[in-house]
């Protein structure tokens, strides 16, 4: 007897061979196109690496391709060179800057200034505590305290004051003589009394700059504003070579389309206000050589309106008609310099673009004995000249 195939049990069997070769299929399917996927990603990542952080969601699990290395943010590169050299330098001279407070007749008013000795000796500018009642100190910790005049020098506006006690730091003063135009400099100060201890940066502009009476100044575009008068101007090896001192800040008229002047900063260089430090320290005044005559310092503009032979040097010559050159029993005429003589050199040292008549006499003290050499009718001629001492009122 023939057994006939159960209709029920041919429908089963004819579900279960589609649904087996629809599933097999999705799951052939999806292998290629994982596989297609991921050799896509791999193909982008040696691209561009930054996509692939973009094609795995936060939080999922990754299945990656061995070879390829997970996308990572870059490592910040630590600062090298000047940068470096700047905060250390700041590190190094930042706690021996003071703000200066000066209580006066008239009222209040504030500059800095910086530590320069264990004794306690402060270096400020002679116009941060002139007419002075009383003067005070604040450290960069903001503790604060009395302080005493020792001695003022209104020709180089220099000034020294001292406290007692502890000193958190002193700072150590450099050689600007080394100072070149493009070197890097910051200033340290508290512009306006409040912003205690700002540091800035710039360069230095020029060397042995003229402004008013006074001479052989440090040019820097490093910000100077009120309140850092008499705060340091320090190099990168953390050394004091300026004292900032002044701004030159001329408004044009903006009619004509002139911006302000801006970035002209003046700082006593230290091979001035060292030898001043020390006598203001040691006698509590400065004791000038005086050589007794009036000149004009030689640039390439004057040279070229009087003829001169020589680009650099003093002319001595008044300035003013009728008054002579030459101060009556003074070492220049003791020693024979004469009214249109040029100055060209101080023991051997040339007056030169950086180095000016007064720096060179500034080495010297009243008594001593120095060689002077003059320009005079083409020739060179060294004359030996014995200073004096300049007048308090000159």
């Amino acid at each position: 007897m023939e057994r006939k195939p159960n209709p029920l049990l041919l429908l089963m069997v004819l579900l279960l061979g589609i649904f087996i070769g629809v599933a097999g299929g999705g799951a052939a399917g999806g292998a290629a196109a994982y596989y297609i996927t991921q050799r896509q990603i791999a193909q982008l990542n040696a691209a561009q690496p930054w996509l692939t952080s973009m094609l795995t969601p936060a939080g999922a699990s990754e299945v990656q391709n061995p070879a390829t290395p997970a996308a990572t943010l870059p490592t910040p590169t630590p600062p090298t060179g000047e940068v470096v050299s700047a905060v250390a330098a700041v590190q190094q001279v930042g706690p021996a800057v003071v703000t200066v407070i000066n209580r006066s007749n008239q009222g209040s008013g504030s500059g800095s200034g910086v530590i320069i000795s264990n004794e306690g000796y402060i270096i400020t500018n002679n116009h941060v505590v002139e007419d002075s009642r009383d003067i005070a100190v604040v450290f960069a910790d903001n503790t604060r305290r009395e302080a005493e005049l020792i001695g003022t020098d209104p020709l180089n506006d220099i000034a020294i004051i001292r406290v007692g006690g502890a000193l958190p730091a002193v700072a150590v003063i450099g050689d600007a003589a080394s100072l070149q135009p493009g070197e890097t400099v910051l200033a340290i100060g508290s512009p306006l009394g409040n912003f205690r201890n700002s540091v800035t940066a710039g360069v230095v502009s020029a060397l042995n700059r003229s402004v008013g009476p006074m001479e052989g100044l440090i040019q820097t575009d490093a910000a100077i504003n009120s309140g850092n008068s008499g705060g340091p101007l320090i190099n990168l090896r953390g050394e004091v070579v300026g004292i900032n001192t002044l701004v030159v800040r001329n408004d044009f008229d903006l009619s004509f389309g002139a911006a302000p002047v801006e970035g002209l900063g003046f700082a006593v260089p230290s091979t001035i206000f060292r030898n001043v430090a020390d006598q203001l320290i040691a006698n509590g005044e400065v004791r000038y050589p005086f050589l007794g005559v009036r000149y004009l310092s030689i640039d390439g503009n004057l040279a070229a309106e009087l003829g001169l032979p020589v680009q650099n040097g003093a002319l001595v010559q008044s300035g003013r008609s009728g008054q002579s050159a030459i101060e009556p029993g003074s070492a220049a005429e003791r020693a024979g310099i004469l009214d249109g003589d040029i100055i060209v050199a101080i023991n051997g040292t040339r007056l030169d673009y950086n180095t000016s008549l007064r720096q060179l006499l500034l080495r010297h003290a009243p008594g001593d004995t120095v060689t002077i050499t003059v320009l005079r009718d083409g020739s060179e001629q060294p004359l030996e000249v014995t200073l004096g001492q300049r007048a308090p009122n000159m």
